[in-house]
């Protein structure tokens, strides 16, 4: 008689199992991510970061001339920077400031790189100059109809590429950049300024 055939189980034991090195990877990579955020959360209440502060405290102009459609003009302003963090300073590595009107560009300027301490109040004064810079025709518009009123209405903002410094530690360059609006100048000098606050973006 033939003999019985017979149909072998695959053993549960047979069955491939990860590889250990994966295994290892995997570990490590979870413990990598506990490890990163635990330094995030101790460097956070450490140092407790606050928002920079900006606002325009002073603005003048002087030389405003608008002839056809061309625009020459100094613009004086007094900028204040505060740091009102207890462990963070900030190194400023480029600083620009731009005077806008009516959603155009109109004078230019850039700061010298400086460092800004912990807890500091940082006065900046800079003087963008308009020198014959051709307008477009509803930007003409709005500046006279704004002269007529005694006042000029404008838009300061800052770029600038920072570092914060943390004890010895000075982190990668981020981008900051400040819109001040509206920003309203009285021709007539013998009207005081009002502080406009600024929002910062970094």
């Amino acid at each position: 008689m033939p003999s019985p055939r017979t149909r072998s189980t695959p053993s549960p034991y047979s069955r491939t199992r990860p590889p250990n090195l994966l295994r290892w990877i995997a570990i490590t990579a979870l413990v990598f991510l506990i490890l990163v955020g635990l330094a995030i959360l101790i460097f956070w209440l450490v140092v407790r970061p606050s928002s920079l502060r900006y606002s325009v405290d002073d603005a003048s102009i002087h030389g405003f001339n608008l002839t056809a459609n061309e625009l020459n003009a100094s613009f004086n302003l007094t900028l204040r920077a505060d740091n009102p963090n207890h462990r963070v300073g900030v190194y400023y590595d480029t600083f620009d400031v731009e005077v806008w009107i009516s959603d155009q560009r109109v004078a230019f300027t850039e700061v010298a790189p400086f460092y800004q301490g912990h807890r500091n109040v940082t006065t900046i004064e800079v003087d963008p100059i308009a020198r014959s810079v051709p307008l477009l025709t509803s930007v003409a518009d709005n500046i006279k109809h704004d002269r007529t009123a005694g006042v000029v209405e404008m838009e300061v903002r800052v770029r600038a590429s920072i570092r914060f410094k943390v004890g010895l530690a000075k982190t990668k360059h981020y981008t900051m950049t400040v819109d001040c609006s509206p920003v309203v100048v009285h021709l007539a000098q013998s009207t005081r300024f009002a502080k406009t606050y600024c929002d910062v973006d970094i």
